[in-house]
């Protein structure tokens, strides 16, 4: 039997389910005090719910949440403002991810927590390399990284609008292919992160430009370019090559546990941990 392997992007669920059970509790922008316990069991209670619910929609073999770590990542270390001004995570949901853990180890799902890297990293490489012994990933967000992974094995779902994003929703969005996105990201930049691209170049010239040429790396060997453009390309080559960096995702992490870990108890699928399993340490 082949594997079926999701991998949610556990903060990115947890994050945007806390937010809707928050808001009818807000005043003045403020959680009152009596009502922290209060939203923290019903986001608890909703993101495994949630948990449920793509069990039963998505029907995997095996299934992991994975979670950043608590330290900074490494691409603090090549760009501080990385990520700089986004709204932190309120303290009293951070001091009960060990608890949403828990409720989610007792449903079957045991959760993944990186030392250095960021989930979006960890989840990366779980997905190719499952991808590359011909099985199937599903990951779980509404974090459009995971588009430029979009392969025949790897897909990308968005549990809260119920729908798959495909290279349909990438072309439709973006205007160019999947494979296209981190060059046309390393272009534009990538404004929910804050890494910034090459100053004034937005998506409809990046897409334009990735549409005749075919990759960046035949843009910038380009010599039919319009003066303007080569110019701007010239003067943040130093740019391009910091945001690509940042832009790519880690496929090679060591991972040190085996994919029959983390297969689901009513799954009893020996045959496909024996497919996958490979090299995953």
């Amino acid at each position: 039997m082949s594997a079926h392997l999701v991998l949610i992007d556990a903060l990115n669920l947890i994050r945007r389910i806390y937010a809707v059970q928050e808001r009818p509790f807000l005043l003045n922008n403020e959680l009152a005090e009596n009502t922290v316990k209060q939203v923290i069991f019903n986001t608890m209670r909703a993101s495994s719910q949630a948990m449920e619910k793509i069990i039963e929609t998505l029907q995997p073999t095996h299934m992991l949440a994975v979670f950043d770590s608590k330290q900074p990542c490494w691409r603090y270390q090549l760009y501080p403002d990385y990520k700089k001004g986004r709204k932190k995570m309120p303290a009293h949901l951070e001091a009960s991810l060990t608890d949403i853990q828990d409720e989610f180890m007792n449903i079957g799902i045991d959760s993944l927590v990186s030392e250095q890297d960021e989930a979006d990293d960890l989840i990366a490489t779980l997905a190719v390399k499952v991808a590359l012994k011909g099985q199937k990933a599903t990951i779980v967000s509404t974090d459009k990284s995971f588009l430029s992974l979009l392969n025949h094995n790897i897909e990308v779902y968005d549990y809260f609008h119920r729908r798959y994003l495909d290279n349909q929703h990438v072309e439709q969005k973006f205007g160019v292919k999947s494979n296209q996105l981190l060059d046309l990201w390393t272009l534009t930049g990538d404004n929910t992160n804050k890494i910034p691209g090459v100053a004034g170049i937005g998506q409809v010239t990046a897409s334009s430009l990735l549409n005749q040429y075919g990759s960046l790396e035949a843009i910038l060997s380009a010599q039919d370019l319009k003066k303007s453009v080569a110019e701007k390309l010239q003067d943040s080559s130093e740019q391009i090559n910091l945001s690509r960096q940042l832009l790519s995702l880690k496929q090679d992490i060591p991972l040190g546990f085996n994919l029959k870990d983390i297969r689901l108890e009513y799954n009893q699928t020996d045959n496909a941990d024996k497919q996958v399993a490979g090299n995953h340490d």
